[in-house]
C-alpha cells in the first residue's frame, strides 16, 4: 500500500513551483504592485479582475469569490483532483521524487487517478495518430490536408493524425501500454458492441478518419476530431468524442491552447467554425483564432474566452464568423443572445460569397483571411439588418414588419445608450421619418420582454439584477470588511467596520506583518506580540502568526504555517490580508510605508496604556499609597519615552 506523501516533499514542490507559471496557463495576469499580479477570477464569473496572484509568498486570493490557497490547491480546485493528485502533477512537471511514510512507494499504476489515467490515454492516442498519418494508408488523409494548403509542418503543429481503418488498432496499441478495457472505456475513443456474440467487447469509435486532438486550456488532449475521408464511412462528416469526464463540449475551444496567450495579449478572440479554419486562421497570422466542437459558442466557452480576454471593460474584441448561408445566419444570431456576456466589442464577419477562411486562404491566400476578419460588422448591426433583409421594404406593408421583427432585437440591447442608438439607426435603415415611432416600438418590445417570466437567477447576465449587483463585480475592496457580515460558518469573527479606525490600523499592520515579515527587527517582533488587539479576527490572526514562529517569517512556508495555527473559518482572511495590494510602487516606499504602518500601531498601543494609567493615577490617593502612585508615574514616564522613540525611528 502507498504511504502518505512526506510533508517535507510536500513543501519542496509547492516551494520548487513557480505559482503564476501555472496560473497563467489558465488566467490572464497583469502586474498589480511590487511582487503582485491579478487578472478575471477563475472560480466565478466577474467583469473587473479580483484574482490576485503572489508568486513569492506562493499564495492566491480573490476578493470577490474569496477563493484561497497556495499552488496545490489551485490544481485541485481546476482540475478537480485530490490533494495527492494535485502533489503528484506537479511533482511530475518539475522533475521531482516524492517520498512517502511507511516505506510507501507511491501509488501503483491501478491506484493512479482515473482522470490522470484519462489524459494519459489520449496523450498516446494523438501520439499514435500522429504517426499512422505518415504511412501509406493514410495516403488520403494528406492529400486532403494538401489540398486545402496545409503542409507537414502544419500537420504537425496542430498535431493532426490519422486513425486506421482497422476495427482495433488504436485498442491493441493502447491495451499494450497497460491500459484495461473498463479504462478505455471511458476515454470516448471506443464504441461498445450490444449484440450477438461479440457483446460487450469495445472497438475504436474513430476508423479511416483524419484526426484533430482537441486540448484544454492546459494543452492536455481531452478529446479529438473526426473527418470522414472514404466513401464506404457511413457514419457523419464530423464526428466529435462523447461526452466524457474530460470532454465538455460546452467548455472545450479547439485551438485555445494555442491561441490563449495570443488573445491575451492581442486582446482579440476569432470564433471560426471548423478545426480547418482554425489552421488556415494561424498559419494566415490570425492566431487569436478557435473554435467550438459539435455545438454553438454558449456562456461555458463566454467564461473561458473572458478570463483570457480580461474582460473587463478595458479594450478588446470577440469576432464571430460565419458561412454566409442561412446556417451561418443563425449561428450569428445565436451568437446575439450570448453576445451581452461580454464587456468587449463583438463583431460579426461573412463572407458574401459563402466561402469559410480555409476556403478564403485557399482562393486569396493571407491576405484574403485578413480582409475578411477587417470586413467584421458590429454584431447588434448584423443582427438587426439580418431580420430587416426577411422583408420588402419598398412597401409600407414590409416596413411595418420590418419594425415589428427587428423592435424586440433592438429592445434585447441592455446598454442604454446603445439601444438608444440603434433605434435610430433603425428609423434610417427603414427609412421612416420619426425616430419617434421606432423608439416607441422598441419600448413597447421591452415592456413585453419583462412582462414574461423571468430567468432564474442563476441564468441571468452578471450584473443585470436591478436591486443588487453581481457578487464579482465589488472589486479588491469587496474583501476589506464592508458591513458587518460574517465570516461563513463562524458568526463570532464579524467582518469590522470600515468606520473604526482601530479596525482599519490592526488590518493595516497584519497586511504588512503576512506581505513582509522579513522587515521586522526583533524589537518589531516584541512589540507586535505585545500589542493587544481589539478586533476578534484580527486578534486570533495576531495569535496565529505568533505561534507560526518568527523563524519561518523568511521562508515559503510563513503564510501556510499561520494559515495552521488560526481557525479554519479564518484561513481565507489570512490570504486576503497576504495579498491586498499596499499603496506603494517602489521597494523604498513599501519599506517607509511598511514602517509607518508598525509605527503607528505601536503609538496606538502605548496610547492605550497610558490612557490606562492616567485614569489609574486619577483615581489613586497618593496619600494612602504613595508607593503604587510613583510606579504609576514611572510607568507613565517610560511610555512616553517609547513613543518619543518610535517617533524618532
Amino acid at each position: 500500500m502507498a504511504g502518505l506523501i512526506k510533508r517535507e516533499d510536500i513543501d519542496e514542490v509547492r516551494t520548487r513551483t513557480d505559482l503564476k507559471e501555472i496560473v497563467d496557463a489558465y488566467v490572464t495576469l497583469k502586474s498589480a504592485g511590487i511582487g503582485s499580479f491579478k487578472g478575471l477570477c477563475p472560480f466565478h464569473d466577474e467583469r473587473s479582475p479580483s484574482f490576485h496572484v503572489r508568486p513569492q509568498m506562493g499564495y492566491f486570493h480573490c476578493f470577490g469569490c474569496q477563493e484561497s490557497g497556495d499552488v496545490i490547491s489551485f490544481i485541485q480546485k481546476m482540475d478537480h483532483i485530490p490533494f495527492s493528485e494535485a502533489v503528484e502533477k506537479l511533482a511530475s512537471r518539475i522533475g521531482f521524487e516524492l517520498h512517502y511514510e511507511d516505506g510507501g512507494t507511491g501509488p501503483r499504476r491501478e491506484d493512479v487517478g482515473r482522470r490522470q489515467r484519462l489524459l494519459d490515454a489520449h496523450k498516446i492516442a494523438g501520439e499514435f495518430f500522429r504517426e499512422q498519418l505518415l504511412t501509406p494508408a493514410a495516403t488520403t488523409a494528406r492529400q486532403f490536408l494538401a489540398e486545402r494548403g496545409f503542409e507537414r509542418s502544419a500537420a504537425d503543429h496542430f498535431g493532426v493524425g490519422f486513425s486506421p481503418q482497422g476495427w482495433d488498432s488504436l485498442l491493441k496499441h493502447l491495451s499494450a501500454k497497460g491500459f484495461t478495457h473498463e479504462e478505455l472505456k471511458l476515454t470516448g475513443m471506443f464504441s461498445e458492441s450490444s449484440s450477438g456474440a461479440s457483446q460487450n467487447r469495445i472497438y475504436d469509435r474513430f476508423r479511416g478518419r483524419l484526426m484533430w486532438p482537441i486540448r484544454d486550456i492546459a494543452g492536455d488532449t481531452v478529446g479529438f476530431g473526426a473527418r470522414k475521408l472514404f466513401e464506404d464511412d457511413q457514419g457523419p462528416k464530423y464526428l466529435n468524442t462523447p461526452e466524457t469526464q474530460l470532454y465538455k463540449k460546452s467548455q472545450v475551444l479547439y485551438g485555445i491552447d494555442l491561441a490563449k496567450r495570443n488573445i491575451a495579449s492581442k486582446r482579440q478572440l476569432v470564433v471560426v467554425e471548423g478545426y480547418t479554419d482554425v489552421m488556415a486562421c494561424h498559419l494566415a497570422g490570425v492566431d487569436t483564432a478557435v473554435a467550438t466542437c459539435g455545438t454553438a459558442f454558449g456562456a461555458e466557452h463566454i467564461k473561458v474566452a473572458r478570463r483570457l480576454l480580461s474582460d473587463d471593460g478595458s479594450g478588446g474584441e470577440v469576432v464571430f464568423t460565419f458561412d454566409g448561408d442561412a446556417a451561418g445566419q443563425k449561428a450569428a444570431l445565436k451568437a446575439f443572445d450570448e453576445d451581452q456576456r461580454f464587456v468587449a466589442q463583438t463583431f460579426v464577419a461573412v463572407e458574401p460569397s459563402g466561402a469559410d477562411p480555409c476556403e478564403l486562404r485557399q482562393r486569396g491566400g493571407d491576405e484574403a483571411v485578413h480582409s475578411l476578419i477587417r470586413s467584421r460588422r458590429p454584431l447588434f448591426e448584423f443582427a438587426i439588418r439580418s431580420t430587416l433583409a426577411k422583408f420588402d421594404l419598398s412597401t409600407v406593408e414590409g416596413r411595418v414588419s420590418g419594425l415589428r421583427a427587428s423592435a424586440p432585437v433592438v429592445a434585447a440591447i441592455r446598454d442604454g445608450s446603445t439601444r438608444m442608438g440603434y433605434s435610430q439607426a433603425l428609423a434610417g435603415w427603414l427609412g421612416i421619418a420619426d425616430p419617434n415611432e421606432v423608439l416607441r416600438a422598441v419600448k413597447g418590445a421591452e415592456k413585453r420582454a419583462h412582462a414574461q417570466p423571468s430567468h432564474s437567477p442563476a441564468t441571468q447576465h452578471p450584473g443585470s439584477s436591478p436591486s443588487a449587483p453581481a457578487r464579482g463585480d465589488r472589486g479588491p475592496g469587496a474583501g476589506n470588511g464592508v458591513g458587518t457580515t460574517p465570516l461563513p460558518a463562524e458568526p463570532q469573527f464579524s467582518r469590522p467596520d470600515p468606520r473604526d479606525p482601530q479596525g482599519r490600523m490592526e488590518r493595516e499592520a497584519l497586511e504588512v506583518v503576512l506581505q513582509h515579515p522579513g522587515l521586522l527587527s526583533t524589537g518589531n517582533w516584541q512589540h507586535f506580540h505585545a500589542t493587544e488587539f481589539m478586533i476578534p479576527a484580527y486578534k486570533a490572526l495576531q495569535h496565529g502568526i505568533a505561534a507560526a514562529g518568527e523563524s519561518l517569517a523568511a521562508s515559503s512556508q510563513w503564510l501556510e504555517a499561520v494559515r495552521e495555527n488560526v481557525p479554519p473559518v479564518l484561513s481565507s482572511l489570512v490570504s486576503e490580508l497576504a495579498l491586498s495590494p499596499l499603496p506603494a510602487t517602489k521597494e523604498e516606499t513599501l519599506n517607509r510605508y511598511c514602517r509607518d504602518i508598525l509605527r503607528r500601531l505601536f503609538e496606538m498601543q502605548i496610547t492605550r496604556l497610558k490612557q490606562e494609567r492616567l485614569g489609574a493615577l486619577q483615581r489613586m490617593d497618593p496619600a494612602v499609597d504613595p508607593e503604587g502612585y510613583q510606579m504609576l508615574q514611572r510607568e507613565l514616564m517610560e511610555l512616553e519615552t517609547a513613543r518619543r522613540a518610535l517617533r524618532g525611528d
